[in-house]
C-alpha cells in the first residue's frame, strides 16, 4: 500500500508533544495517521480522532467509573480493553493499516494487549521505556510485534528522543507499505521442530505436504515459536497441525523461561484442530544461558549450546511426567489427536553414540505413554526413529486418511 493510515496511540494528556512528532514523521514520509487518546486523568491539548471517552466506552465503560475506580491499574485496563476494540474494528474495515504505541510502564502494558489483539501481519510497533526488560512476560509478546527503546524519552522532546521517535515512525509506515498479509489460496498446515539437524523430519514432509496441494509453515519449538503457533492455532489459522517438537512443554514443567506458556498444546485442540502429535525433544530440557540452574537440577551435565541457551536431558521419572502432562493436556481437544510415538528415539542426539543416548529414559517414556493415552486419543507406535524416513512415511498415511475421510478439509475458509 503507496498511502497507508497508522494509528497512533497513547495518553495524549501528558505525551501530546511526542505523539505529535510521531504523526508527523509518518505525515511527512506520505503516510497517513489516525490519533487515539489513552489519557484517563487529563484532556488531549487539541482533539484526537478517537477520544479517551470512546476508548471508555468500546470497553463498556467510562472515564468517570475508570477514575471513580480509584485505581490506576484498573482505569488502564480498562483502557487497554477499549483501545483493542477499536484497534481491531479499525484494522477490519481496512481504516487503518498499522499500529504505533507509545508509553511507559502503563502505556506498554495497554500495548501489548491491542497488539495481542490483531492479527498476524498488522505491523505493530512499541515505543516504550522499558523495551525488551525482563518486567514484560514472553507470553505477553505478540508473534510479529516490534520495540524499539525510548531513550532519553520520559519527559518532552529532546535530540535523544527524537532519534527513536523517528525510527519507529519510518518503521511502521515501511512495514505497512511493504508487508505481505498472510493470505493464502491454499489450507496450511501447522508443524513445530526445533532446528533443521535435531529434527529433520520437515525436510520429507514439507515437500510431499506441498506436493498434495497444502501450505505448510514451521515454528522453531524455542518459546517465541510455539507462543506463535499457539496463537495463530488459537484463530483456527491451520486445517491441522503436526506438532512434532515438544521442548517448551519439558521446559515449562521445569521451570525453564524456554518455553511457550501454560497453554502449549491446547489451542489446536480447544479450536477443533485435527492434531498429529509427537513427543520430538521432550527428552531434552533447556535453560536460559543466564538463568540459575534450579537445585534439583545441579547434578547433570548441561551443554552450553551457546551463550543464549544450554541443555541437558530429564531423567526417567521427569520423562513419565512428561507423558503424563501431554495426555491431560491433550484430552481437551474437541477434534482427533493421533499421538506417534516412534520406539527408537525422539531426536538426533539421542541415538545410539549420541550424547542423549539414553534406552532407559526412553523406555520409561514409552511405557507411561501406553498407560496414559487413552480412547478417544489415539497412540500409533512406529518401530522407527523421528528422523526416519519411516516416521515421515506413517504420518502420511495417517494425514492422507484424514483427508479422505474429510476430517482434514482441503479448502481454504
Amino acid at each position: 500500500m503507496k498511502h497507508p493510515t497508522i494509528l497512533v496511540i497513547g495518553t495524549y494528556d501528558t505525551k501530546q508533544d511526542e505523539l505529535d512528532y510521531i504523526a508527523q514523521c509518518i505525515q511527512k514520509l506520505s503516510g497517513h495517521t489516525k490519533t487515539m487518546d489513552v489519557s484517563v486523568l487529563g484532556e488531549a491539548a487539541s482533539p484526537c480522532d478517537i477520544s479517551k471517552h470512546q476508548v471508555a466506552a468500546a470497553a463498556n465503560s467510562s472515564i468517570q467509573q475508570a477514575i471513580d475506580s480509584g485505581d490506576e491499574n484498573t482505569a488502564m485496563q480498562t483502557m487497554a480493553t477499549g483501545a483493542s476494540v477499536l484497534a481491531v474494528k479499525l484494522q477490519r474495515s481496512g481504516e487503518i493499516h498499522g499500529v504505533i504505541i507509545l508509553g511507559g510502564t502503563m502505556g506498554t502494558d495497554l500495548a501489548l494487549d491491542v497488539c495481542q489483539e490483531l492479527p498476524l501481519g498488522v505491523p505493530k510497533y512499541v515505543v516504550s521505556t522499558v523495551s525488551f526488560s525482563a518486567l514484560i512476560p514472553p507470553e505477553r509478546l505478540s508473534p510479529d510485534i516490534q520495540m524499539i527503546l525510548w531513550a532519553g524519552g520520559l519527559y518532552g522532546l529532546n535530540s535523544i528522543c527524537k532519534a527513536s521517535l523517528s525510527q519507529a515512525a519510518g518503521a511502521v509506515l515501511g512495514a505497512a507499505q511493504a508487508v505481505e498479509m498472510p493470505e493464502t489460496d491454499k489450507p496450511l498446515i501447522g508443524m513445530t521442530s526445533l532446528g533443521s539437524s535435531c529434527l529433520s523430519y520437515m525436510k520429507t514432509l514439507k515437500p510431499a505436504l506441498e506436493a498434495r496441494g497444502f501450505e505448510v509453515a514451521i515454528f522453531h519449538a524455542t518459546g517465541m515459536g510455539g507462543m506463535a503457533f499457539e496463537k495463530i492455532a488459537s484463530q483456527r489459522g491451520f486445517v491441522c497441525v503436526m506438532d512434532f517438537a515438544l521442548p517448551e512443554l519439558g521446559n515449562l514443567i521445569a521451570g525453564s523461561v524456554v518455553n511457550a506458556g501454560e497453554d502449549r498444546l491446547l489451542n489446536a485442540g480447544l479450536a477443533g484442530i485435527p492434531q498429529l502429535v509427537a513427543p520430538g525433544c521432550l527428552d531434552l530440557i533447556d535453560f536460559a544461558g543466564w538463568q540459575d540452574i534450579p537445585h534439583q537440577y545441579a547434578d547433570r551435565p548441561f551443554h552450553a549450546h551457546n551463550r543464549l541457551i544450554k541443555s541437558s536431558a530429564l531423567n526417567n521419572e521427569e520423562r513419565r511426567i512428561t507423558a503424563q502432562a501431554m495426555a491431560e493436556l491433550l484430552s481437551s481437544a474437541k477434534a482427533p489427536v493421533q499421538v506417534l510415538l516412534p520406539l527408537n528415539g525422539l531426536e538426533e542426539w539421542d541415538k545410539e553414540g549420541g550424547p542423549a543416548y539414553d534406552p532407559d529414559g526412553l523406555a520409561a517414556f514409552i511405557d507411561e505413554s501406553r498407560k496414559v493415552f487413552k480412547p478417544p486419543i489415539k497412540l500409533v507406535e512406529i518401530d522407527a526413529h523421528i528422523n526416519d524416513q519411516a516416521f515421515s512415511d506413517v504420518v502420511l498415511e495417517l494425514f492422507d486418511a484424514w483427508v479422505a475421510d474429510g476430517t482434514v478439509v482441503k479448502t481454504v475458509s
